[in-house]
């Protein structure tokens, strides 16, 4: 009794003895048996995705959009909070006084204010300065001696140069 087909051969995959994690996609595929209704499900299936995700997306898009004003309102609510504390500070005449003192040094009649100019210690400042750039840089030469040189040595020149074309 034999059906004309050659027994299955341990060699081929997905037939012959059973390995670990070995799948027989044919006897797989040839239990599934379409009907229908199951096409006309499918089919629905199918069409309610393709009308549901470009609306998620745009609902997701939605959501991240109100997300992001929700941020920039709560941000925005407290720069106004800071500029309203800080109007109320302007507010206090001691606060005022303050600023003026420190800001634009002002004071009270018959106050003595001592400034202190450049309060760091030397020991703390740096004695070798980077130069500004690589074209500017500072030279110790005495400008003013080489200003009265250059008088001076234009003055008592023996000849005059001559214009060209003279």
């Amino acid at each position: 009794m034999t059906s004309g087909r050659t027994p299955p051969s341990s060699s081929e995959p997905g037939t012959g003895s059973p390995r670990a994690g070995a799948v027989d996609v044919r006897g797989w595929v040839g239990g599934i048996r379409l009907s229908s209704f199951m096409v006309i499900m499918l089919s629905l299936v199918v069409l309610g995705a393709w009308v549901l995700v470009p609306t998620l997306g745009t609902y997701l898009d939605q959501k991240q959009r109100i997300s992001a004003l929700e941020h920039s309102v709560q941000v925005t609510q407290q720069k106004i909070d800071q500029l309203k504390a800080e109007r109320d500070r302007w507010k206090d005449p001691a606060y005022i006084t303050s600023q003026a003192r420190e800001r634009l040094f002002y004071v009270k009649p018959g106050e003595v204010v001592y400034l202190i100019d450049n309060d760091i210690d030397p020991a703390a400042q740096p004695t070798d300065r980077a130069p500004v750039s690589k074209k500017v840089q500072e030279h110790t030469s005495d400008w003013g001696a080489q200003l009265l040189r250059s008088v001076t040595g234009a003055g008592l020149a023996q000849t005059a140069a001559s214009a060209p074309g003279r």
